[in-house]
């Protein structure tokens, strides 16, 4: 057991006696009291008050350490003279939100943001929209016709709901799975589609993979392959807004699996410490590729970690629209006005493979996945919400079923026969005068190009 060195505050202290106390985290209040020093710099023992467990314990039994502390440069803290261990984890799991029954129902006494009618048609739309264009776009990858892919299946509501709660002006940090943000945003079925085949009209100039968007217009920061990177960036961002006084939050999205990378636990931290205002939202969706949740953490899934950082948390049914939305609006209303960072875990479900590269079947069964897919599906599931309103009906499922398909269809033939950019693209936007080892790289590849023709493609211009 680890001790502490302490000098005496009672009168053999003068004689510089020192006390030799074993101490233990117990989280209770049992206090004892040392000499004291404050560091004005440090606030944190202003916003930590010791006693403030609810869960108290009698030590009246502990007669000499009652109120005393040890008023540590973080701020103070109980002491107590009982060893005890905090427990690894609670056997009772958190709780998570929920607004709608499976059956589009509302559940009673439920708090939730009012959805109009508009809005809430917008968002089952831009549900389906964004389905349709990953069927299509799944399948023109499975013809060989893009290089790879990456579809939203069975977690439309995360990426939509978020989107419709949050503000234009808020920063968006993807990870590869939120092609539903960058549609409500106003990123066109066009320049998705453009992206993901490279051509010339693609905003990252075919330098990146397929489903890596970004868009400066919409203050959706370009999407990066290594994992997690985005999480200590967004709370950069963050810092940013606050330092600028603006009116905005940054919001950083990841999965499951991105919570065991590095970049999650020191994004946290700095953020939490900065009080940074930046929503961190992770899709647990159940599977990191073929790693499941048992095998990825211990703790009560993510949202047990937000304490650990001193972060406010909420688990929410990623499966449910209004739940979504509301646990979203609410979480920006407390990271702008309260500078504060928010953790939030949405419980939802990957449908689909990991992405093209994968066979999910290998790994999980197919009667789980059929669950998901059909009984949680969370575009029917808003589906029955709408239609109880009165908001939606067969004709009008009909008209954008076939609007949506002609629109993807479209998009793709469009994209498929533009252009590829030029070969010169290939090196300019890293610097301001390109150095002279790019040159270089650039006259073999012109000169291999002119020897070679036939192994190149032909659409591929100088």
């Amino acid at each position: 057991m680890a001790s502490w060195f302490l000098k005496s505050t009672r009168s053999s202290s003068i004689h510089g006696v020192i006390r030799k106390l074993p101490m233990a985290f117990s989280g209770k209040c049992t206090a004892v009291g040392i000499e004291r020093r404050r560091f004005v710099s440090m606030e944190a023992g202003q916003k930590l008050d010791p006693c403030s467990s609810s869960e108290e314990e009698d030590y009246s039994d502990n007669i000499a350490y009652q109120n005393q502390d040890l008023n540590f440069p973080g701020g103070k803290v109980p002491l107590t003279s009982q060893m005890k261990f905090i427990s690894e984890a609670s056997h009772k799991r958190l709780p998570c939100y929920r607004v709608l029954n499976d059956d589009g129902s509302l559940i009673s006494n439920t708090i939730h943001e009012q959805v109009g009618e508009d809005v809430a048609v917008n968002m089952y739309s831009a549900m389906v929209t964004l389905k349709t264009m990953d069927t299509f776009l799944y399948e023109a990858q499975r013809q060989g016709r893009i290089s790879f892919y990456m579809t939203s299946f069975g977690e439309e509501a995360v990426n939509i709901a978020s989107a419709a709660a949050l503000s234009p002006q808020d920063f968006v940090l993807p990870q590869y799975r939120e092609a539903g943000v960058l549609l409500w945003r106003g990123f066109t079925v066009q320049e998705c589609t453009n992206q993901c085949f490279g051509n010339k009209d693609d905003k990252g100039k075919g330098r990146q993979m397929p489903v890596h968007y970004g868009s400066n217009k919409h203050n959706v920061i370009t999407i990066s392959s290594p994992l997690a990177t985005q999480i200590s960036q967004a709370a950069g961002v963050a810092y940013s807004l606050k330092m600028d006084k603006r009116d905005a939050c940054a919001v950083a999205f990841t999965g499951d699996g991105g919570t065991s990378e590095g970049d999650f636990h020191a994004g946290l931290n700095f953020a939490a410490v900065m009080e940074a205002p930046v929503i961190f939202i992770c899709r647990n969706n159940g599977w990191a590729i073929s790693t499941p949740v048992h095998e990825q953490f211990r703790s009560d899934g993510v949202v047990a970690k937000g304490l650990g950082y001193g972060i406010r948390s909420i688990r929410v049914d990623g499966n449910d629209v209004i739940a979504v939305y509301s646990a979203i609006r609410a979480a920006r209303n407390m990271a702008i006005n309260e500078g504060r960072p928010i953790l939030v875990e949405a419980m939802t479900y990957r449908v689909g493979h990991h992405s093209t590269s994968d066979d999910s079947t290998k790994y999980r069964p197919m009667n789980e996945i059929e669950y998901w897919k059909t009984a949680r599906n969370p575009i029917s599931i808003f589906k029955k919400y709408i239609e109880r309103y009165g908001w939606w009906n067969e004709d009008k499922e009909s008209e954008l079923a076939r609007n949506v398909k002609k629109q993807v269809l479209e998009a793709i033939k469009t994209a498929e026969g533009m252009e590829k950019p030029a070969l010169t693209e290939m090196f300019t936007d890293v610097y301001d005068q390109m150095p002279l080892n790019l040159y270089e790289q650039e006259r073999s590849i012109r000169d291999s190009m002119k020897k070679y023709p036939k192994d190149y493609p032909i659409d591929l211009h100088v």
